[in-house]
């Protein structure tokens, strides 16, 4: 196994975890498993929020933040989406969303009687499943940052 130093460049980094590497039909499962994310959260999610529709706008006029709140989700959740289909950022655009999605079930919970609180929560998990099966993708981003540092 190589090291991974500020010398290693990022072609050379490891691609999976030692004595963990996915078949290849599980990697083409979380990869398309990715895409779906991506989509779901680029198209039915982020945009009613970053083009302020009604839809959108009326769930934050209800928690009291207003429109501030809802284009920064909006485009908290189009950089996730987009990031979930950059290999190297897979993990963490993941990781991410989950926080996204812990912050929706504690406002489904506390604003909307908890009306769907199983959404962001089935969201979570799919996300898990990626950050977990992309986790390699960490060491990669991260030999790449400390190259540029």
């Amino acid at each position: 196994m190589t090291a991974l130093t500020p010398e290693t460049t990022v072609a050379s980094a490891p691609l999976t975890v030692p004595g963990k590497r996915l078949s290849r039909r599980a990697d083409i499962s979380v990869r398309v498993l990715q895409i779906v994310l991506a989509l779901f959260f680029a198209i039915p999610s982020a945009s009613p929020k970053l083009v302020g529709h009604a839809s959108a706008a009326e769930g934050f006029d209800k928690i009291g933040w207003g429109d501030w709140f809802m284009y920064t989700i909006g485009g908290l959740e189009l950089a996730g989406a987009i990031a979930l289909v950059i290999p190297v950022l897979s993990s963490v655009a993941a990781t991410a969303l989950i926080g996204l999605m812990v912050g929706a079930f504690v406002f489904t919970l506390t604003f909307f009687d908890g009306q769907f609180w199983f959404t962001p929560v089935i969201f979570a998990v799919l996300l898990a499943v990626v950050a977990w099966n992309r986790r390699e993708q960490n060491a990669r981003l991260f030999a790449l940052l400390s190259r540029r540092a």
